[in-house]
């Protein structure tokens, strides 16, 4: 499955997530980083390999509602979230086998965490 562009997926992925149950992991980024640039073929080819995830690509600078009140220090800052909540937030070094290994170490006994973003399939803004 390709990762979802938050900017110009926008109808694919709120329909995607409004009817999705799995693991829904976004990485937050800038155009101009060049560190995202760089990261963004391997967490292309990462969606590749996880298919029964949704992977979604967030620029911050064209869809800030998608961070709510969060705010992002550092590139990439990734969100993993399942159907009851948040598993993870936060920078993640820019090596794709770190985010590989966390998915999948990743299951139903994996705790939920109070920080990061709401659900995103909530802050999707419905297309008008």
């Amino acid at each position: 499955m390709p990762v979802l562009d938050s900017q110009h997926d926008a109808l694919a992925l709120q329909s995607r997530l409004n009817s999705f149950q799995g693991l829904v992991i976004a990485c937050y980024c800038a155009a101009w980083c060049d560190t995202c640039a760089k990261y963004r073929p391997e967490f292309n080819a990462l969606a590749q390999r996880w298919p029964q995830h949704v992977f979604v690509w967030i620029d911050i600078e064209e869809n800030p509602e998608l961070l709510g009140d969060e705010d992002v220090e550092n590139f990439p800052t990734v969100l993993v979230q399942g159907a009851s909540g948040n598993l993870f937030y936060g920078p993640m070094l820019p090596y794709i086998s770190h985010l590989d290994r966390f998915i999948s170490h990743t299951d139903d006994t994996t705790p939920v965490i109070d920080s990061g973003p709401a659900l995103l399939h909530t802050l999707l803004v419905p297309a008008a």
